[in-house]
């Protein structure tokens, strides 16, 4: 009974604190990328191992602050270049909504005529409706802008203390390195996850935007910024980044040709990065259960909307490292996993 009161209570924290969780969750993310991407800058400069850091230890933290900085620079380019090539290529995309509303129409008249199939009004989406919805959802993290920055200047400047912090609150020895394990864990992998699922999904956007644009696909930059944003949403992203543009040509184009080859070439893009390159390079950062992994998505997609699922894998990758660790909770580690196999428990 104490359990489910417990997560009942969870749960309205969760729905209740949202507008706080939230932005502190954006900016936790964007806060990891940045730290992610500068580990991995930093391994291509000298003085990276534990050896040379004492050998060397200023020009080490010389070369740690450059691939910081390597890195912010980085987030701000692709900031920048959303705010001056991406957006106005949205607001240009509103203003046709009526049109391919009209045309969508135009579309499922075509097909009763030609299929025989009948279509009710209300079977058709109302695109305008569907676009304002997302357009809330990704203005209520924008207008969150400021507040998401403060949390990481002060993340930025107190994660140099983090060590000390965790070895004030844990004394015991033997419980510090239970605990210096499982954060170590956690770190390790979502680095790698962010870092190589950041990568690989902007290699998948900017091909996809070559390929839509040489087949001449309207508004190829906003289908590959989908492409790159939904990439973080398991299953459901690839379909929602595959059937956009797909739909958008098939109900504009003038023939078949274009719709074709767009899906020839957005879904062969799917597979070879989503299915074959990332799982290779992610390793077995994600041995998760599809069920789980979909479970987990509609989870967290009722409680923070689209916020909710863009952050579903990172938060079950966290859960299923921490329960595998205990055993009272390994039960749930196994149940998450994709074949049973969970990370060792550390036994020291």
């Amino acid at each position: 009974m104490n359990g489910i009161v417990i997560f009942i209570a969870l749960i309205m924290f969760l729905w209740l604190g949202r507008s706080i969780l939230i932005p502190l969750l954006v900016a936790t993310f964007l806060w990891y990328l940045i730290n992610a991407t500068a580990t991995y800058v930093r391994k291509v400069f000298p003085y990276n191992s534990d050896r040379l850091r004492i050998a060397r230890p200023i020009a080490s933290r010389t070369f740690d602050w450059i691939s910081n900085i390597l890195s912010v620079l980085a987030m701000c380019g692709l900031i920048y270049f959303f705010a001056t090539q991406i957006q106005p290529m949205f607001r240009e995309l509103l203003v046709a909504l009526p049109e391919l509303q009209h045309r969508f129409v135009q579309f499922s008249h075509y097909l009763s005529e030609s299929l025989g199939i009948r279509f009710d009004a209300s079977m058709i989406p109302n695109i305008a409706n569907i676009a304002t919805g997302i357009g809330a959802s990704v203005a209520n993290i924008l207008t969150s802008t400021g507040m998401i920055l403060v949390y990481m200047i002060f993340m930025f400047i107190e994660q140099s203390t983090f060590n000390k912090k965790i070895t004030a609150l844990i004394p015991n020895k033997s419980k510090y390195k239970k605990a210096r394990y499982i954060i170590d864990s956690i770190d390790e992998n979502m680095k790698k996850y962010l870092f190589m699922k950041t990568v690989l999904s902007g290699i998948t956007g900017v091909l996809s935007y070559f390929w839509l644009q040489m087949i001449g696909v309207e508004f190829a930059g906003i289908w590959a910024f989908i492409v790159f944003i939904t990439s973080y949403i398991p299953t459901i992203g690839a379909i929602v980044a595959c059937a956009l543009p797909i739909l958008y040509s098939l109900v504009m184009a003038p023939s078949l040709q274009q719709p074709i080859l767009t899906a020839i070439g957005l879904i062969t893009l799917q597979i070879v990065f989503g299915n074959i390159l990332e799982p290779k390079f992610t390793g077995k950062t994600l041995n998760l259960s599809t069920l789980a992994i979909l479970i987990n998505l509609v989870f967290w997609g009722m409680i923070w909307g689209i916020a909710g699922m863009f952050f579903s894998v990172p938060l079950l990758v966290a859960i299923f490292i921490i329960t595998a660790q205990f055993d009272s909770t390994r039960w749930i580690a196994i149940l998450l996993s994709a074949d049973g196999k969970i990370p060792d428990k550390n036994e020291e």
